[in-house]
Formats: structure tokens, C-alpha cells, sequence
């Protein structure tokens, strides 16, 4: 009787995960280039690239030549061997691509955002349209995430809270998915922004850090390692309700005029506080971060004006980073959105050094890198990483 009957399993498991994990971050390889990668012996290697290639998940992408000897083959994970949607929605625009399962964007498409209309007909609609753009079986997408700037319960998926849209509260998921017919994950916007920062912006070295999102209400997400911290129901990063110096606190109420939180963190950088300091302080521009950006420009070129607007709004900022950074003191804070990244080093400087003022903690801050989608390339990469869970490894 064999005293370890699941070995084997684990270990093909184990071998198939390496390879596949190598060849989604480097791209193409030779067989011995895995083997030498991996640590896999040359025949663990060939055999464990023979067993994915047999399955369809695995192609010769061409042929490294100029080396001794032979030509040598490249091998690539099959493009075509799993689908992804991601959807971004916001109050004015719903933003959506299709990928394969490496990444790549095979189509993509954004509409106005329809608060009335029903959330369920309207991701349908796009996942229909995506796919016949891409002239893709629907029944081949692996899955769907959608990202909502809201209170999203983390074991659930369940909608809390959303006060622009609240057609999207309550357990839309699970309609979703029978519609649908494949898995949905719904997340919080900023969360899956911190994601793709972690990716590929300007936190990928940290070890922990904070992503502090200006947008239309404030907003953050915490990584610590590769774990985004959530709360119990979601609730975690939701700034618009922190108390804060200067801010009258919330009573749980809304602004009905301004459709915003009426009161606390939201009422000192929210996009129309913003807007207001700008105009203040003598800057015209369309929105907020148009109004970062000028007052950026004119600070690096020596405006007084630009830089009272920025000291403010940074002294602002740091009322809210200083209180999430006694808490938790992280080693980074990335200021995201179009506002961060408007605002670049001239904001992230004036805040590091007001929070150092404010708190015993001394985070680095620095500006955004991830400047194009950060919200849908977080969405595709969580969509990415769970359609290759469901592809290569499901049925092992």
C-alpha cells in the first residue's frame, strides 16, 4: 500500500504550478531554460511541458536560434485557453475589457453608466458585446470582475453599500452569475487599484504600503505582503468617513446637493473641496486634478500661488494619512488617482513632510506610476490570476 497516496498528485501539481507561474512572468522559454529557472530537473522539465502542451494550455511559439546545436523550441502558455472580463463602473462611465489569459486586451469598449437601469442586464449586455467583438464563445470566459466604488462584503461579494448607485446593493452577485452562467467576482475600486500598484507601480518593492485614492470621494487600501486588509464587512479604506482635525465629524448623513458625505475627511479633499481650494487660491482649471496639475506646474516653476494651494491641499492630506499611519505605520504611501498623479512630487513631498510633523511614523510618499486604467488593470489582473487557477490546475 502506498503510505503517501497523494504525493505523486502534489507534486505534479506543484511542477505544473512552477512552470506556468514561470512562463505567465517571463513570457516565452526553452525547455532548459525552464528546467534551469525552475530548479525542475531537464526531464521533470520536458515532461511537465509535454503534459500542458498535450492539454492545450501550453504552445511552440517558434524557435531560439543562434546557440549550438539544434534549434531550440519556445514554448508560451496558450493564449486562447481561457478568457477574462473586467468592468469598471462609476457614475458617469462604465468601462469594460476582454482579455486572454496572459493579459492581452482582445477587445474593449465603455458606455455612459445608467444608474436606474438594472445592474444585472447591463453586465450582460457588455459581456455579450465584448465577446462578439472579440467573435469569442462566451461559454469560454473564465471569469468576470467587476469593480464599484463601494462597501463590498469580502466573503460574500454582497454590495453593502454604494450611495451613487444603489441599484447594485444587495446579493446582485448571485443573479449575476446565474445570468451570466460563469463566476463574478465584485471588488472595491481602490482595492484592485493597490493591486495593479503592487504590480507594477510604485509599490511593487515595498513590503507593505498604503494607497491613498483623491477622487471623487476619498478612499484607500492597505496591502501588507500581497494581502489586501478588508475589514469585516468591507468597510476598511472607506477615508470620506474618518474624523479628522478640522472637519465637522459625520452623523452618518449625506449631502443631498453635493452627493457626497456631508461632513469628516470628505468634506476637506473630496473632489469639490478640492475645486474649491483651487479656486481660492486663484487656480482655474475644469476639475480637480486639473487644478493639481496647474498649481504642480506653477510650483515647480516658482509660483507662490501654487504652492500655497499645494501646502494646503497636502496639510489636508496628511490629516487623513497621519491617522491611518499611527495605526499602522506602513513603509509607503502612494498617492493615487488622476489627482495624485497630477499632483507627482511636487504633492507627495509637501505631504511625507507634513505627516512627518503630525505622527511618529515616517512613510515614504510618493506619486503613482500607474497612470492609464489603474482600476481595470487591477481587475483584470485578480480575473487573470483566477482564470489560470480555473484552467490549469481545476482538474488536477
Amino acid at each position: 500500500m502506498n503510505p503517501n497516496p497523494g504525493r505523486p498528485r502534489l507534486l505534479r501539481e506543484l511542477n505544473d504550478r512552477t512552470a506556468v507561474e514561470l512562463l505567465a512572468s517571463s513570457g516565452v522559454l526553452t525547455r532548459a531554460q525552464v528546467s534551469t529557472m525552475t530548479g525542475l530537473s531537464k526531464v521533470t522539465a520536458n515532461h511537465v511541458l509535454s503534459c500542458l502542451e498535450k492539454r492545450g494550455l501550453v504552445i511552440k511559439v517558434g524557435v531560439r536560434e543562434g546557440g549550438r546545436g539544434p534549434s531550440a523550441a519556445l514554448y508560451g502558455l496558450n493564449p486562447s485557453s481561457g478568457y477574462v472580463i473586467a468592468i469598471e463602473v462609476y457614475l458617469e462611465t462604465t468601462s469594460a475589457v476582454l482579455t486572454d489569459i496572459t493579459g492581452g486586451v482582445l477587445a474593449e469598449m465603455a458606455v455612459p453608466t445608467d444608474v436606474a437601469a438594472d445592474p444585472v442586464t447591463v453586465v450582460h449586455t457588455i459581456v455579450e458585446d465584448l465577446t462578439q467583438a472579440a467573435q469569442i464563445d462566451m461559454a469560454r470566459v473564465q471569469v468576470c470582475v467587476i469593480a464599484l466604488p463601494a462597501v463590498i462584503d469580502p466573503v460574500t461579494s454582497n454590495v453593502h453599500f454604494c450611495y451613487d448607485m444603489p441599484a447594485w446593493c444587495g446579493n446582485v452577485i448571485e443573479t449575476l452569475g446565474r445570468r451570466l452562467r460563469l463566476p463574478v467576482m465584485i471588488d472595491n475600486d481602490v482595492n484592485l487599484a493597490a493591486i495593479a500598484e503592487r504590480a507594477s507601480g510604485a509599490a511593487s518593492a515595498a513590503r507593505n504600503f498604503v494607497l491613498v485614492w483623491i477622487g471623487r470621494g476619498p478612499g484607500s487600501a492597505a496591502m501588507v505582503g500581497d494581502q489586501l486588509l478588508r475589514g469585516t464587512v468591507g468597510a476598511a479604506g472607506e477615508l470620506g468617513w474618518m474624523p479628522v482635525p478640522g472637519a465637522v465629524v459625520s452623523d452618518g448623513g449625506f449631502d443631498r446637493t453635493r452627493h457626497e458625505v456631508g461632513a469628516a475627511f470628505q468634506s476637506l479633499v473630496g473632489w469639490r473641496a478640492v475645486q474649491e481650494l483651487a479656486r481660492k487660491h486663484e487656480i482655474v482649471a475644469d476639475d480637480a486634478a486639473q487644478s493639481v496639475a496647474a498649481a504642480a506646474g506653477e510650483a515647480a516653476a516658482g509660483s507662490m500661488m501654487g504652492a500655497a494651494f499645494l501646502d494646503e491641499l497636502a496639510r489636508r492630506i496628511a490629516l487623513g494619512v497621519a491617522s491611518i499611519c499611527a495605526v499602522l505605520d506602513p513603509e509607503l504611501v502612494v498617492l493615487g488617482s488622476h489627482v495624485g498623479a497630477a499632483g507627482g512630487e511636487e504633492l507627495a513631498g509637501r505631504v511625507q513632510r507634513a505627516v512627518a510633523g503630525m505622527c511618529l511614523a515616517r512613510p515614504r510618499v510618493e506619486a503613482t506610476t500607474v497612470l492609464d486604467w489603474p482600476v481595470l488593470r487591477g481587475a483584470v489582473l485578480v480575473g487573470v490570476d483566477q482564470a489560470r487557477e480555473r484552467v490549469f490546475f481545476s482538474d488536477l
